[in-house]
């Protein structure tokens, strides 16, 4: 298990996202794993771009807030803060209804960086979006 609370369980990850651009778009978290991080947005009025289709901005919304979640459960929190660095994304294919969902599984956890695989897939597990995402690990001012 990678994350630095062993007794984490699925019911702590409520709170997190409350009252966030996460929320805003009625993300809901899915599953957290021994060493992954799942969550959801539907593709509706919130996440669609002029066209109906989701939004490469969406996707992106979902990739950062799992990633930077799931850094945060990897740190000491009264020791350290995470924050985003670099964020990347290609859209492989559209997505016009129902949920997507995105995944999170480290690539690299170090004690300065961490780097994450997101992938986003639709109903029918069909790849929409992979996403990377760079997050700075830095020590918290006395």
């Amino acid at each position: 298990m990678i994350w630095f609370n062993k007794d984490l369980k699925f019911e702590n990850m409520y709170p997190l996202g409350k009252g966030t651009i996460g929320e805003h778009i009625g993300m809901e978290w899915v599953e957290l794993g021994p060493d992954f991080l799942k969550a959801r947005i539907p593709v509706d009025h919130r996440t669609i771009q002029p066209f109906g289709l989701l939004h490469g901005g969406a996707s992106c919304v979902l990739a950062e807030t799992l990633g930077s979640v799931a850094s945060y459960l990897v740190i000491d929190s009264n020791k350290q803060i995470c924050v985003g660095l670099e964020i990347n994304a290609n859209h492989i294919r559209s997505a016009r209804k129902g949920f997507v969902t995105g995944t999170a599984t480290p690539i690299h956890l170090g004690n300065s960086t961490h780097v994450w695989d997101i992938k986003i897939t639709d109903e029918e597990e069909r790849l929409i979006c992979i996403s990377r995402l760079t997050v700075a690990v830095l020590d918290k001012k006395a």
